[in-house]
């Protein structure tokens, strides 16, 4: 299985490797000893779709024999163009289909005996944490976005469903959840009258709701992908409770009001500067990641200066940014006054700096501080982990001397002795 693009991709192809290691199948690691090779691929970006294009033809190299997959099937006819030898092509989400394919290509032969697989099913994260998806699609049309198109509008789980799974998740060993969908803010308005019992209560399908539930379950419970809708107000008193890791990844995307209405963002309104300063006034100790895009066709010099102004109010703790690029069917290539890819290049370069200046402080005032970190690695001299204010690989790291005691999974207190633009350096305590 190569797997490419987002977490929610990643959840997908762990939820297509269950079914299959349930059906009899065996993991290959490598392309010599596989019978078939499934390719999950990303298609939101060309340069995305590009390097799901290079793996097809990695595999195809490599083994010949190749199932493709994810968010690019939409295209099917451009992957069989450039690949006719492919065995099949299925759309995101279509597990069935990838089954069924897979089958066809290499029939197992099943084994009660042998061929059992945890309750929580196969992962393709480290045992310790694991990302668990809430909803499908999305039922917003930013300009620059086509994920409506490839996996289509909104679709809830049911809450107890939800539940279930990371009950099953801890029970195997995770000690962090990642709550992801496109939209995390909007979970359950497809299936807002429909709650569920669960260990005797009823659960209402409301992210809030599912917050707090998740947060009785696992050690630590973190949200990504939220879009500012009021509503989000309520999340933070649970993360000042302790209930949920204080850490909301925004994505932003922009400040300037009309940079905004171009791309048609929802949820971006004049107040939320305040809110975020009302959220650190409830929880002090909350983190705030966000993207931002810069170079979207009609952004001027004005509206950059404005980003970089709020970004000096918001003071956001971690950030990501993107030179803008289109994206084949979406709307926002046909907005007058695309900008330069070299003016795009020195403002990439200037937000960048900008953001590395305010993380730098933001973790020169943690020296001195304990902090619960995760333990990720553990080495013969130390060990890596993360802070509450880290999501794995997209976020900072805290490296740990003297920690060779320590173990993967481990939560525990570690004293901040240095900082840099991005990494804590401390002990364990």
């Amino acid at each position: 299985m190569v797997s490419l693009g987002c977490p929610k991709n990643l959840v997908d192809s762990e939820r297509i490797l269950t079914q299959l290691r349930a059906d009899g199948y065996q993991m290959s690691a490598d392309y010599a000893g596989a019978d078939v090779v499934l390719v999950n691929t990303c298609g939101f970006l060309d340069s995305a779709k590009e390097e799901s294009l290079e793996a097809i033809g990695e595999a195809i190299a490599e083994n010949g024999r190749v199932i493709v997959t994810g968010c690019m099937g939409k295209e099917a006819e451009v992957i069989r163009t450039r690949f006719p030898q492919v065995l099949a092509v299925t759309g995101a989400h279509q597990y069935e289909q990838v089954v069924e394919a897979v089958h066809a290509a290499a029939p197992a032969n099943l084994s009660p005996y042998i061929d059992l697989i945890p309750d929580a099913g196969l992962k393709l994260t480290p045992r310790h944490y694991s990302y668990l998806k809430i909803s499908e699609g999305c039922n917003h049309r930013c300009s620059f976005c086509i994920i409506p198109s490839l996996r289509g509008d909104l679709v809830s789980r049911r809450p107890d469903a939800i539940l279930r799974e990371a009950e099953k998740l801890v029970a195997a060993g995770t000690r962090e959840l990642l709550v992801i969908s496109q939209d995390t803010s909007a979970y359950g308005i497809d299936i807002r009258k429909e709650p569920r019992m669960w260990h005797g209560r009823e659960v209402v399908p409301h992210m809030t709701d599912l917050a707090r539930e998740l947060g009785r379950i696992a050690p630590w419970v973190r949200l990504h992908y939220v879009y500012p809708y009021p509503h989000v107000d309520q999340v933070i008193p649970l993360m000042a409770e302790g209930l949920v890791l204080p850490y909301l990844d925004i994505p932003f995307q922009h400040a300037a009001p009309s940079v905004l209405k171009r791309m048609k963002r929802p949820g971006n309104d004049a107040k939320v500067l305040s809110r975020i300063h009302q959220w650190r006034d409830i929880c002090p100790d909350i983190a705030i990641r966000s993207t931002f895009v810069v170079g979207f066709p009609g952004e001027t010099e004005a509206d950059f200066e404005y980003l970089l102004d709020w970004l000096d109010e918001a003071q956001l703790d971690r950030v990501g940014a993107f030179r803008f690029e289109p994206v084949e069917g979406a709307a926002a290539n046909a907005l007058p006054d695309h900008v330069p890819e070299a003016l795009k290049e020195e403002r990439y370069q200037r937000i960048m700096a900008k953001t590395a200046a305010i993380s730098a402080a933001k973790l020169a005032a943690k020296v001195g501080r304990t902090l619960p970190v995760i333990i990720d690695e553990v080495g013969d001299e130390g060990a890596t982990g993360r802070s509450q204010a880290d999501a794995p690989e997209i976020d900072g790291q805290v490296f740990l001397r003297d920690a060779a005691h320590l173990a993967v999974g481990d939560i525990v207190g570690v004293s901040i002795e240095d900082a840099d633009d991005h990494d804590l350096y401390g002990v364990p305590v």
